[in-house]
């Protein structure tokens, strides 16, 4: 069995954003040579998220009004994690996107649904931050 580790890394411009990263996950599978297995896909901070949906700027727009709307980041002294910091909005966004996706390899390529693609979701952006793609298989 194989086993390969890639480390996206992105720096958003604003504070919430969502990125296409399925050609960034699709060239860490040809880099890593499995055919048959399965491709991990994993936020490694704590206000940001991967998830699989469509790659349509509608949705993406309904996404952040509909996170927004359930956890608003104004205003910051709502929360009680904002003790010194203003990002208690994105942990909760986070939770709700998930944290990780896992995608099964079939014939060298990731065997989505139609319509399907990975994102990154940054929820507390500007700054850098990583995705960890891990790939297993033969």
């Amino acid at each position: 069995m194989k086993s390969y580790t890639k480390e996206l890394w992105f720096q958003t411009q604003k504070r919430r954003e969502f990125i296409n990263i399925t050609e960034q996950v699709e060239e860490a599978l040809r880099e890593s040579g499995v055919r048959e297995g399965l491709c991990l896909v994993n936020a490694m901070h704590i206000t940001a998220s991967v998830f699989i949906n469509d790659d349509e700027p509608g949705l993406h727009r309904d996404f952040d009004d509909w996170l927004e709307g359930i956890a608003p980041h104004e205003p910051v002294g709502s929360y009680r994690h904002n003790v010194g910091e203003d990002n208690a909005d994105a942990h909760l966004k986070r939770q709700i996107m998930g944290r990780e996706v896992v995608v099964a390899i079939t014939g060298d390529r990731l065997h989505f649904g139609p319509w399907e693609q990975i994102f990154y979701g940054e929820f507390d952006g500007q700054r850098r931050k990583r995705v960890l793609v891990k790939i297993i298989g033969e």
